[in-house]
């Protein structure tokens, strides 16, 4: 059985065991990400929210790509109420017309995101409850002074024990495209971060899963890495010296977004999710347990948790997004040219 039809007879199953408990209350069917992610989520958002309304949330785990092929499969019928999406898919869903716009004036914590965090909410984008920001990695033991930018990358004396990550990996290509773009390149063009990397592949490894990071770092000699912030966080708890930096030439992020289904007979209920998924405590706690910077500015967090996410102002206006429509239009064709740079 393929994985959209596994989660369809999960959504399906889901929602006949809950028909069967208390009648009157009022069901709302989300997905999350599984494991320790879906059992935070549930701490932070789900059980709150069902205790403060009365209801009972459905939670399906499924991933953001399967969740987008369930929508599609549901265009005329949705089962899901509520999405979280990431990796820029929520776009992609919006332009199909699959997530419904939201207005500013529905949510009670609009005021208090960052502007990246809802831009595009009335185009059906959902808001971004929080972020993976992707900059740079480096072993503090081995590495002075510290990287301030993307071509430190290209330092003489990283030869050897750079890892760069597989563009097949999101937050591989989103260092690419954060390579490319310091280079001189655009979305149009990719010319000039494929030269940069070429320059940078004397002794590197290229990587394609976050966990062989982790084993650069520990057992290969690696000393610095383009990638996401919140990995810094797992390796640090792994007992390895490394921290995340923003270059000065600003990181790149991917929102983890929450969206309202097209065609939910609950839009009121769904609404109250989404903003109640906003709230300053749910952004702090993503950021404290997970290190995903937070989206809301009055988000409190501890001195240690705030030192490992992009957390201010002016911090947040450097995060630097690209257009993940573009992206999906291109990025086999920059595949077969990324394959082909690294194979020489």
């Amino acid at each position: 059985m393929s994985k959209a039809r596994l989660i369809a007879a999960a959504v399906g199953a889901a929602l006949g065991i809950g028909a069967g408990l208390a009648q009157a209350k009022d069901q709302l069917v989300v997905n999350s990400f599984g494991g320790g992610y879906e059992k935070k989520h549930r701490e932070l958002v789900i059980e709150p929210f069902e205790k403060l309304h009365d209801v009972e949330v459905v939670m399906v785990t499924a991933y953001s790509a399967d969740t987008l092929a369930q929508l599609r499969a549901q265009k005329e019928n949705p089962k899901f109420d509520v999405v979280h999406l990431s990796g820029g898919l929520e776009a992609t869903a919006a332009a199909e017309g699959l997530l419904a716009p939201i207005q500013p004036s529905e949510l009670t914590h609009h005021a208090e995101m960052y502007p990246y965090a809802v831009r595009n909410i009335e185009k059906g984008e959902g808001p971004a409850y929080s972020a993976a920001v992707i900059g740079i990695l480096y072993d503090t033991e081995k590495v002075s002074p510290a990287p301030t930018s993307w071509k430190d990358l290209a330092r003489p004396e990283f030869a050897g024990h750079l890892v760069l990550t597989d563009i097949s990996n999101n937050w591989g290509l989103l260092s690419f495209l954060m390579i490319n773009k310091v280079a001189g390149g655009s979305l149009e063009d990719i010319a000039p971060g494929l030269a940069a990397v070429k320059q940078m592949l004397g002794g590197a490894t290229v990587v394609a899963k976050s966990p062989e990071i982790q084993q650069a770092f520990a057992q290969s000699g690696a000393w610095i890495a383009p990638y996401a912030q919140d990995y810094a966080f797992t390796l640090t708890k792994a007992g390895l010296p490394v921290k995340f930096v923003q270059p000065e030439e600003g990181a790149a992020f991917s929102p983890i977004t929450v969206n309202l289904v097209a065609g939910t007979k609950k839009r009121d209920l769904a609404v109250k999710f989404i903003d109640f998924s906003l709230r300053a405590e749910a952004s702090a706690g993503w950021a404290e347990s997970f290190r995903y910077s937070p989206t809301n500015r009055n988000a409190k967090l501890s001195a240690e948790a705030a030192a490992g996410v992009i957390g201010s102002e002016e911090a947040a206006r450097t995060l630097v997004s690209f257009d993940p429509i573009a992206i999906g239009k291109s990025r086999s064709a920059w595949t077969d040219e990324w394959n082909r740079a690294i194979a020489k």
